[in-house]
């Protein structure tokens, strides 16, 4: 055996058995109907999974390694960080996991499980490690990890490990289909807020929007060449206190253009919530601006 082929085999043999180490940190979550997806054991008692593939139901099957079912609740969903938590009914208890800082080029493994609760792998690498970020819904995600492997839709919310076996945080599908892994540091900020209340406070202003083009006489005045359009506004919301109608386009909230939508979600935090803003916006042919004050997005909103 050449020293090359030496140290393929270690290679495989160390990823083998970080893969059969993390057998007991993932879980299938069962809906009570379609497919399966992972989750991924954080705490004794406490199930992490993506929240954009959890269905909308209350209750769940969870199937452990060897086959073992029991049910689990949900305890709390943000789709704003794409992090949901379920209870088991028995407490899992986790295996020993430890933090790790991404870094671009870096080896990924990312663990998911199968309908029966059996580990599987995928491998890749770590093609981006960015600073914060804000996702589309307004939440703040801790570092942009973008991996560069394939990952089946039944294995997403499972963890993913760098190759010292050390977490980088739980895999999920990203923007324009990227496999992106959450941080472990969203999660451990994240999870006690969802385990203490159910939810993430968010800002919210009331209005569903549509992006459309300014009328050609008054791109001038606007500035830009698009807008969002109120295609419905909700009664006694915010925008419909502020006097928002549905057909006026909005052009730019505290001064951000809303051609600029990631930074507009980054003001709708928890922190936004009572805060005053003015919403420049079209109405009647004419550009005008009107104040606005941000409240807390309901619970069924």
């Amino acid at each position: 055996m050449t020293d090359q082929t030496g140290l393929v085999a270690q290679f495989s043999a160390t990823l083998a058995a970080q893969v059969k180490a993390a057998e007991n940190a993932v879980v299938a979550i069962h809906p009570a109907r379609g497919r399966h997806i992972t989750g991924l054991v954080w705490r004794d008692g406490v199930i992490v999974t993506s929240e954009q593939s959890l269905p909308r139901q209350e209750e769940f099957e969870l199937v452990t390694a060897g086959g073992a079912a029991q049910t689990a609740t949900l305890a709390g969903r943000d789709p704003s960080t794409n992090i949901a938590v379920l209870r088991p009914a028995t407490p899992i208890a986790p295996p020993s996991i430890a933090a790790s800082e991404p870094r671009t080029g870096a080896v990924a493994l990312a663990i998911g499980a199968t309908r029966t609760g059996e580990a599987s792998a995928r491998l890749g690498i770590v093609n981006h490690a960015g600073a914060e970020w804000h996702s589309s819904r307004g939440g703040l995600i801790d570092r942009r990890i973008v991996l560069d492997l394939r990952l089946a839709r039944s294995e997403e919310g499972g963890p993913v490990f760098d190759v010292g076996g050390n977490h980088l945080g739980m895999s999920t599908f990203g923007p324009r289909g990227q496999v992106i892994a959450i941080p472990t540091a969203t999660i451990e900020r994240v999870v006690p807020l969802l385990l203490k209340d159910g939810r993430m406070a968010q800002g919210w202003l009331g209005v569903a929007l549509q992006a459309v083009a300014v009328p050609d006489a008054l791109r001038e005045t606007a500035g830009q060449s698009s807008g969002l359009m109120a295609m419905s506004v909700a009664t006694d919301g915010p925008a419909a206190q502020a006097g928002i109608v549905a057909g006026d386009i909005i052009l730019a909230v505290d001064g951000t253009s809303t051609q600029r939508w990631r930074r507009i979600a980054r003001q709708f935090g928890a922190h936004s919530i009572g805060r005053k803003i003015e919403l420049r916006l079209i109405r009647g042919g004419a550009v005008i601006g009107v104040p606005a004050i941000i409240a807390e997005r309901p619970a069924d909103a």
